[in-house]
């Protein structure tokens, strides 16, 4: 692991969403997180499953709906959630959206 910061002055132009399909880039993998940039063009979804470690997602820009636990929630820019280990979870993108999703180390 590295000594020097890691910097990323946006997020959201590291993740364009592309114009069909999902796009996803590991832009940080260390032993205490791993950030995941994902973007989605309109209409696509990562279907449900699940993660082995804690995991956050924060929403950047776009609207969407996410599945978490059995729960519906619209999601924005802004929006923000964690969820424990293995819990199931689905995103669907009604606009262009862009999210960061962070793996954390487990617990």
């Amino acid at each position: 692991m590295t000594t020097e910061p890691l910097f990323f002055p946006d997020l959201l132009a590291e993740t364009p969403p592309p114009l069909r399909g999902i796009l996803s880039q590991t832009v940080y993998d260390g032993d205490d997180v791993r950030l995941v940039l994902f973007g989605f063009a309109p209409g696509e979804e990562l279907s449900e499953h699940t993660a082995a470690r804690p995991a956050i997602v924060h929403v950047l820009s776009g609207t969407g709906e996410a599945v978490v636990g059995g729960e519906r929630h619209t999601v924005g820019p802004g929006t923000w959630f964690r969820m424990p280990a293995r819990m199931a979870h689905s995103i669907r993108a009604a606009t262009p959206l862009s999210m960061a999703l962070y793996l954390l180390a487990p617990s």
